[in-house]
């Protein structure tokens, strides 16, 4: 009776909590009470769009491609300065693409896969752009070896890492891209094959975390870590959470993954992965619930602008960034 007692007392607090932070949340993670954060809401994106790609350049936040409002690919690039809270638009990528990763590499923004087409049917891409911000001009790059969308990109060491994603299925492939001599090779796959996952770099090793085999397939809650001086992968704790279509960015010595999707469902989930405590916490749930999203880290804020509001397609013009 003791036990039992305990637990709902824990319940009723957690309601408790829940109700004093003003909303609730659908992560498993237990909640950091004392410090959860906070959500503040900015300028829009002059265009509704999800299935993004998201990378910090210059202190500004690129938004690239992905699906307009009509539901069909667009090669839309919108930069937000966080210090202004203002969007400027830049020169659309060479074609339009959804389901794509970016990264940036000394100064240099890679966007890399995705897919051309729209609502009627998906074409997986090889394709691979690299941005001269100088310039603002696109150059086409070594393209991958496998062609696949709904992938996840990170810069580590001076090269791109390119994980997971799929083609005519769920990928467990893992590609380096070198700039010099622009040439991608093949290292060892992910131990579990999926596709819109998160990933990132995080203390020199890449950190590989959600996903799912299709839209009505598995939802991993998988975290699985290639470190690249031993070449090989490891398997981490996993998330609180299992989904795909999430975001996730670095800011000090911490990982947060956020929103997702899952089969007739999205998800306001915001979890933090601790060092010290070797845990995920919740942190305060998203305002604006969200899929096929990406997050950037730029001073002591994550921005997570766009998304789905809806499984499937449900384009959103919201910017919003996380305070912890």
């Amino acid at each position: 009776m003791r036990r039992r007692g305990a637990r709902v007392a824990l319940a009723l607090a957690t309601l408790i909590v829940a109700g004093c932070l003003g909303k609730t949340t659908d992560s498993t993670a237990p909640l950091d009470i004392l410090s959860p954060g906070k959500w503040v809401p900015l300028a829009p994106m002059p265009t509704a769009r999800q299935e993004v790609a998201v990378a910090t350049l210059n202190g500004r936040v690129f938004v690239i491609g992905g699906f307009g409002p009509d539901n069909e690919a667009v090669g839309t690039v919108e930069v937000y300065d966080p210090a202004s809270d203002r969007w400027e638009t830049r020169t659309p990528l060479p074609a339009p693409t959804h389901h794509a990763a970016a990264a940036v590499i000394e100064g240099r923004l890679y966007v890399v896969g995705g897919y051309s087409g729209g609502r009627v049917s998906w074409t997986p891409l090889r394709t691979v752009y690299e941005y001269d911000e100088a310039r603002s001009s696109w150059a086409t790059r070594a393209p991958l070896r496998q062609a696949r969308g709904g992938l996840a990109v990170v810069a580590l060491g001076g090269r791109l890492h390119a994980v997971g994603g799929s083609g005519d299925s769920a990928s467990a492939a893992h590609e380096v891209y070198e700039p010099i001599p622009d040439r991608w090779t093949d290292a060892p796959p992910m131990p579990t094959a999926r596709d819109h996952l998160a990933a990132v770099a995080f203390q020199g090793k890449l950190w590989a975390m959600g996903g799912r085999t299709s839209f009505v397939g598995t939802q991993f809650a998988t975290v699985e870590i290639f470190d690249p001086a031993a070449n090989r992968w490891s398997t981490g704790t996993p998330l609180p959470t299992a989904r795909g279509g999430l975001a996730a960015a670095v800011l000090g010595d911490r990982v947060y993954v956020f929103g997702g999707e899952a089969p007739l469902r999205i998800f306001s989930a915001n979890e933090m992965w601790e060092v010290a405590g070797n845990r995920w916490l919740g942190k305060d749930p998203m305002r604006t619930p969200r899929h096929g999203i990406g997050a950037a880290a730029v001073g002591n804020r994550i921005y997570v602008p766009g998304g789905g509001m809806q499984p499937g397609y449900a384009s959103t013009n919201v910017n919003e960034a996380y305070v912890p």
